[in-house]
C-alpha cells in the first residue's frame, strides 16, 4: 500500500466491511506529557502544539503509536491549529507548509509501522476551526477563512515524497 490510490482503496474496502476506530485527542495526550517551554522551542512558542512536529517529533510519534497500539485504525495529524492564520499568533506562519507536511509524514510513518495486510492503518488530516471569529468589523472574513483552510488542506494532501511547494495563496475552488 504505497500509493495514495492504494490507501484510498484500502480505506474504502475497510469501511465496507467494518467500523473503523479513530484516535483520540492529541491535545489531551500532549498535556499529559507535561511539556516545558523548551520542548515547544522556547517561551514564545509554548502552547503551539503544531510546532512540536519540529521540536519534539518523538513525542508526536509516540502518541500516534500509543493510539495505534490501542487499536485505532485511523490517526489524525498533529495539525488542528496548522493554518497560517493560527500559526501567525506564534509568528511561525511562514512554516505552515513545513509543519503540516512534517505532521503528515510523522503520522504516515507510525501508521505504516502498524499496517498489516489484514489491518491497514490510515492517516486523516486534522483541521481545526481556527481562533478567529468571522466578522465584518474585525476578526476574519469568510473568504480569508476559506483561503486558510484551502491552503492547509492542500499542504496536508501532498504526497510525502513530493518536494515541490506550490505558492501560498492559491485560489480555492469557487
Amino acid at each position: 500500500m504505497n500509493s495514495p490510490e492504494q490507501r484510498q482503496q484500502a480505506l474504502a474496502d475497510a469501511l465496507a466491511t467494518r467500523i473503523l476506530v479513530l484516535d483520540g485527542a492529541m491535545g489531551t495526550m500532549l498535556q499529559d506529557r507535561n511539556l516545558t517551554a523548551a520542548d515547544f522551542g522556547g517561551p514564545s512558542l509554548e502552547g503551539c502544539n503544531e510546532y512540536l512536529v519540529k521540536t519534539r517529533p518523538d513525542v508526536i510519534g509516540d502518541i500516534h503509536r500509543a493510539y495505534l497500539r490501542a487499536g485505532s485504525d485511523i490517526i489524525e495529524t498533529n495539525t488542528f491549529g496548522g493554518t497560517a492564520l493560527v500559526l501567525a499568533e506564534y509568528h511561525v506562519e511562514a512554516e505552515a507548509y513545513f509543519l503540516n507536511k512534517r505532521a503528515a509524514e510523522l503520522a504516515r510513518e507510525a501508521a505504516d509501522e502498524f499496517t498489516t495486510a489484514e489491518k491497514p492503518r490510515f492517516v486523516a488530516g486534522s483541521i481545526g476551526p481556527t481562533t478567529k471569529a468571522i466578522s465584518v468589523v474585525g476578526g476574519i472574513t469568510f473568504p480569508e477563512l476559506i483561503q486558510n483552510f484551502y491552503d492547509q488542506a492542500k499542504d496536508l494532501e501532498r504526497h510525502p515524497h513530493h518536494q515541490v511547494r506550490a505558492p501560498r495563496h492559491r485560489t480555492p475552488p469557487q
